[in-house]
């Protein structure tokens, strides 16, 4: 997987520009899907990664992309699902994120927040 491009509301990967919150899922591209977390939004001043999500578990290291200022918000149970699964959770600032993937992609999954 090749990450050629990130600013604030876009990122490039394999050639594809995407303008929305991205999951990599053993390999696969696919849209996050936010919906299930909005309920929290009041709480957060954002909508935050929840354990409501459909997040991609199946890895042995799973990386958040938190924004290009890092302020996605990742509730405590995700937290405590990741070590319950026995997965390493990295919560970074997207573009450290895409670096992080870059350098060990081996069985890790991601979600990136592109824009704050």
């Amino acid at each position: 997987m090749k990450f050629a491009h990130f600013s604030f509301g876009s990122i490039e990967i394999d050639d594809a520009t995407y303008e929305h919150d991205v999951i990599i899922d053993r390999g696969k591209i696919l849209k996050r899907k936010k919906k299930a977390s909005k309920r929290f939004r009041d709480e957060f001043g954002h909508t935050p990664l929840s354990v409501e999500e459909d997040i991609p578990w199946k890895c042995k290291r799973l990386i958040i992309g938190t924004g290009a200022y890092g302020r996605l918000p990742v509730m405590e149970e995700v937290k405590r699902e990741a070590q319950r699964r026995y997965v390493e959770l990295l919560v970074l600032p997207t573009a450290e994120a895409i670096e992080r993937l870059g350098q060990d992609p081996d069985d890790t999954n991601a979600i990136l927040h592109v824009t704050c």
